[in-house]
């Protein structure tokens, strides 16, 4: 996976903040957090926290008696996260598959569209298992394929009907590129998880315009770079493309679609 698959950097993490939590992660953070709220963990740890979508959710649903403790890759994904917070989580940028926590430190472990991102997914996992206790979960959430989700298929079509000779492939490479069932299960159980179940969770998506939603993805994601990579000046133009294509496919200003995903469970 290139570097820059992984980098949420510059303007973005700002640009992700106000157009893509809304649109795509929003609904999933009430989701993963009313699923841990009946577990009551007392230690929480969150990777690939991003923005603290899922955080704020955790923080309002568990309170004051969970200590949770986020982590994110990105620094500057951690500075807009602090800025929304309650001040009740403590953040630690640091590499999933390298976690400086001690064995044993937490009761449960939730990952929300990250690990889609890990480079090695198991040395991840087992990190994931080193940090739990032994009757702990770990938790996480990946998008479904493409096809089920539109919003996402419109906007990767439009830029492949932009750049033709050489599409960009990240959207279809990395968040939308972990969605076989048997083989994250696969991974989990050669990474030391016993039980694994998965539930296909799908969700309403909703954005003010389409407008918002071809800037949150082609503004506030690595796809950013995929552009200027082969269009220096040629952001907002592409970014305009994407977003009469989404008009087009959703007809009216106010963009409604439906989204897929697949929350994982699964303990050591």
């Amino acid at each position: 996976m290139p570097s820059s698959d992984a980098a949420f950097e510059g303007s973005i993490p700002v640009v992700y903040e106000r157009y893509l939590a809304p649109l795509f992660f929003e609904p999933y953070a009430v989701d993963i957090a009313k699923r841990i709220a009946p577990l009551a963990p007392r230690r929480l740890l969150e990777t690939a926290a991003g923005t603290g979508v899922v955080t704020r959710e955790l923080e309002r649903v568990l309170g004051e008696g969970t200590t949770i403790t986020a982590t994110d890759l990105n620094q500057a994904m951690i500075d807009v996260a602090t800025t929304r917070g309650s001040g009740h989580t403590s953040w630690v940028q640091c590499d999933a598959m390298a976690l400086p926590f001690d064995d044993g430190a937490f009761d449960v472990v939730a990952c929300q569209f990250g690990v889609m991102f890990f480079p090695e997914r198991t040395r991840a996992y087992r990190e994931a298992a080193r940090v739990l206790v032994s009757d702990g979960v770990f938790i996480f959430t990946v998008w479904d394929r493409l096809a089920v989700n539109d919003v996402t298929r419109v906007i990767a079509d439009a830029l492949t009907a932009r750049y033709p000779d050489d599409p960009p492939s990240f959207i279809q490479r990395v968040p939308f590129g972990y969605f076989d069932v048997d083989l994250i299960r696969s991974e989990l159980i050669e990474s030391c998880f016993s039980e694994v179940a998965t539930e296909t969770v799908t969700l309403p998506s909703r954005a003010d315009s389409a407008h918002d939603a071809a800037v949150g993805v082609c503004q506030g994601t690595p796809v950013r770079a995929e552009i200027e990579s082969r269009e220096p000046d040629g952001l907002q133009t592409a970014t305009d493309d994407v977003a009469q294509a989404l008009v087009a496919e959703f007809v009216s200003g106010h963009l409604e679609s439906s989204m897929q995903a697949i929350t994982v469970t699964a303990r050591p």
